[in-house]
């Protein structure tokens, strides 16, 4: 080992000692950190060193720091459980770190990340306890700040699910010869999914059941949007145009082609699946569209459940796609069913889909269950097969025409 290194841990002679020494002093002056030295042989633990970084932080001279115990940092607003913890770790000369509301000389208050090490002498006795005192009150004031933001977001989200809840048509409605229900769950808050049940000219009905692309703000403000749109109250609506007739029934395939125009994907960042359907509850024709949604399922009076016939692009994926309209007729005793690939795409413990052979045979087992009842019992099956834990949003909607 040469001379360089020797003078690097052990410098020689009395010259190289006392500047060595200065060195230290010099560089525990210039830190950031406050640091201080207490006497744990002493009554009370006082301060025997203080850098000037201590006194930077403090705004406390060193000369009147020294010869007192460090509490007289600590003020009203100090955490008792930090205190406590600071006592216990002195007590049983152990290590701790702790961050702590202090107060400086002016009264002001800083947030300290207090470190406390024990000094032990050859013989294992505790000597001393050094402290490390860092000012970490930006980065608790931004924890702070990001913490109150969450919690108003919070708020805000559950706020706007209960508005959004609040939108949904009633869980059972009855009108002519037809019974309508829903089962709705989102995965959070706020859902993409969206359902309606719509008084049209003419004694007519429509009904849809439609499905954002992804989750969260985004997926539900779309949502609430089409909602809104979906209805004959709206001016310039959709699904109603006036003639000199008199108001008019928009056939589904031009309600899908136009919404396609409206909300293209390269603006909205988004799409949406989407059944809509017209009915007459009179003689139980239904005229509807698909627009990338799965099928929906007929359940005859007697017979096993199918998916009805139907094919078309999700809405906004292609600027020009075409629609086309389908038809059927329930008749006295008939159910149909709409649901979201929420249903279908739920997973057990295993990853395996919840699936849509598994859906038409709960749709038969409670086919003998009034609608709403029998509807829920389908939903609560999908919640149960995934342990209640949904990663899509769970909609179902089923008519039923009343002998």
């Amino acid at each position: 080992m040469g001379d360089t290194d020797r003078q690097t841990t052990a410098p020689d002679g009395q010259g190289e000692l006392a500047e060595w020494l200065a060195l230290k002093d010099r560089a525990l002056d210039v830190a950031a950190e406050g640091i201080t030295i207490a006497d744990a042989r002493l009554p009370d633990q006082p301060l025997i060193f203080a850098n000037e970084g201590f006194e930077r932080m403090t705004g406390y001279p060193i000369a009147e720091v020294i010869g007192r115990n460090c509490r007289f940092l600590q003020g009203p607003g100090t955490d008792a459980a930090a205190v406590a913890e600071i006592r216990a770790a002195v007590s049983e000369c152990r290590e701790c770190i702790v961050e702590i509301l202090n107060y400086r000389k002016d009264s002001t208050t800083f947030w300290n990340r207090l470190s406390i090490t024990p000094v032990r002498d050859p013989s294992g006795e505790v000597t001393h306890f050094i402290g490390i005192q860092s000012d970490v009150t930006t980065r608790r004031e931004a924890e702070d700040g990001l913490r109150r933001a969450k919690e108003a977001l919070e708020q805000d989200l559950k706020l706007a699910a209960r508005v959004q809840q609040a939108l949904l048509p009633p869980p059972e409605v009855e009108t002519g010869r037809l019974r309508i229900a829903h089962a709705f769950h989102p995965c959070d808050d706020l859902a993409g999914d969206g359902v309606g049940i719509v008084p049209l000219p003419h004694d007519l009905m429509g009904i849809y059941l439609l499905d954002v692309s992804g989750h969260g703000v985004g997926a539900a403000l779309l949502s609430f949007t089409l909602n809104h749109l979906l209805s004959p109250t709206v001016e310039g609506a959709l699904i109603t145009e006036s003639t000199g007739a008199g108001p008019s029934v928009v056939t589904p395939s031009r309600v899908a082609e136009r919404l396609n125009r409206q909300f293209p994907m390269d603006r909205t960042r988004q799409y949406f699946t989407m059944v809509y359907g017209v009915i007459d509850p009179s003689s139980g024709r239904f005229q509807y569209v698909m627009a990338g949604h799965p099928a929906p399922v007929l359940l005859p009076r007697v017979g096993p459940p199918a998916a009805v016939t139907g094919v078309g692009l999700p809405i906004g994926m292609i600027e020009e796609a075409g629609f086309e309209d389908e038809s059927l007729t329930l008749e006295p005793g008939d159910r149909l069913y709409f649901y979201t690939d929420g249903v279908i795409e739920a997973l057990n413990a295993d990853d395996e889909e919840f699936g849509p052979a598994r859906l038409l045979e709960e749709i038969a087992r409670w086919r003998d269950r009034p609608l709403r009842a029998g509807l829920d019992l389908v939903a609560a099956e999908v919640r149960a097969w995934c342990g209640g834990r949904l990663k899509d949003d769970v909609s179902l909607l089923a008519v039923e025409r009343v002998g």
